[in-house]
């Protein structure tokens, strides 16, 4: 499925910053072999004298119609919707279920909210017209598109997931909040029979602009408010290994649901896994099996009220696949940091994986001793919470890249 209007153009896409899946060996590397694109190790580029052109040409395209997306799973055994080579880039275009979903057609709901025709994708329509007959059981809401197969991909290997660009395709998205939503849900683990909910009508909706404002792409929440729009895809997945019942989200066996997060990646809804970010996902299936969708034009550390800012996006990937490089869930990788991830059913337990990851990280990559990982993860790596609202929760360690210095 290749877009005609897109031609190959490998030499203007973005480079490859680190060579995060091999060995760093803090005692003995190089930082400009370990970031290959700082103003300390790269030439300074020339002032450009005229208008540059768009340096991210993908080599493949693949569309939000409804054949190419799954509502709130992942199958295994669904026709690839495009086949490439490692190293080869796709675009990839996303619903957000927010007006996409919901029982009234997607028009009148969505223009009772103030958003007109025009602004309204035929995707959506077309998505809310093929619902009837797809089932639902042990399912959840996720509009996802996939999935893409990575030849010569299999079990044991790693699939890099370069995020070149992710881009708003409508100017406004909608965020839910309630009085027992999010981290005030009554089944929320930390919930008490006694908290008393919020002082929020039910259901309350809130549709939200986003423009241009001095130069930047901004959230318009309030006369008073921009918030900065940060696009990202909170659901990269390649194909879970054997959901099960008794899994997380896996009610129905061979259904995993995309609400909760896993070793699989999925719903991880990571703010940091933006354009100019790199995602690392094991592979558990011929051809790993990629998916996107859940796509947010702004969140906060957290997500606290069940959901971001849902903003329909499109993103451009380059796809490398590492042979037989295991790893056992996601991590990433920004210009500045490792961010090494623990996700599980428990706040805690998710911490303690991550604790567990860095050090991991450290000794492998680094070649510090266990107790050197530990007292260097306490001193210099900052844990946040990535989400804790899709019944796993994720922490994320943020291992700074330059506290490893040149030698």
């Amino acid at each position: 499925m290749t877009n005609p209007n897109i031609t190959r153009n490998e030499a203007s896409l973005p480079q490859r910053r680190g060579r995060f899946p091999r060995p760093l060996k803090a005692r003995n590397f190089s930082v400009c072999a370990a970031i290959l694109v700082t103003s300390a190790c790269a030439p300074e580029a020339p002032a450009p004298t005229e208008p540059q052109a768009d340096p991210v040409q993908p080599d493949h395209f693949v569309a939000s119609t409804p054949e190419n997306v799954s509502w709130g799973w992942f199958p295994l055994d669904k026709e690839p919707v495009l086949t490439i080579q490692s190293g080869e880039t796709v675009r990839i275009d996303t619903l957000s279920h927010a007006g996409s979903t919901q029982d009234e057609e997607p028009v009148a709901y969505l223009s009772a909210m103030g958003i007109p025709r025009e602004e309204i994708l035929d995707d959506v329509l077309d998505f809310w017209t093929s619902r009837e007959g797809r089932p639902r059981e042990g399912r959840s809401g996720h509009v996802i598109t996939g999935p893409i197969y990575i030849e010569e991909a299999e079990p044991g290997d790693m699939l890099e997931v370069q995020i070149l660009d992710v881009e708003t395709r409508v100017p406004w998205g909608i965020n839910n909040t309630g009085p027992a939503s999010g981290v005030f849900s009554t089944d929320y683990p930390g919930a008490r029979p006694d908290d008393a909910p919020l002082d929020i009508p039910p259901g309350t909706r809130h549709l939200i602009r986003t423009a241009e404002v001095d130069g930047r792409e901004v959230a318009l929440f309030a006369p008073n408010i921009n918030v900065p729009l940060a696009p990202f895809m909170g659901i990269m997945a390649v194909a879970p290994a054997n959901p099960e019942p008794g899994q997380p989200g896996v009610t129905v066996p061979g259904v995993q649901a995309s609400r909760p997060p896993g070793p699989f990646g999925g719903n991880l809804d990571v703010m940091d896994l933006k354009g100019g970010t790199t995602l690392y996902l094991p592979v558990f299936h011929p051809g790993a099996l990629f998916y996107a969708g859940d796509p947010h034009g702004a969140q906060g550390d957290g997500e606290v009220s069940g959901t971001a800012l849902e903003q329909s996006l499109a993103g451009v990937f380059r796809f490398v696949l590492h042979k037989a490089t295991p790893i056992a869930g996601p991590r990433a990788e920004t210009d500045t940091h490792y961010l090494m991830m623990g996700i599980d059913l428990d706040l805690d337990r998710a911490m303690r994986q991550a604790t567990a990851a860095v050090v991991e990280f450290l000794v492998n990559e680094m070649d510090l001793t266990t107790a050197e990982a530990l007292s260097l993860a306490s001193l210099a790596v900052d844990f946040r919470v990535a989400e804790v609202v899709d019944l796993t929760q994720v922490v994320v360690g943020h291992v700074p890249k330059d506290v490893f210095l040149a030698e």
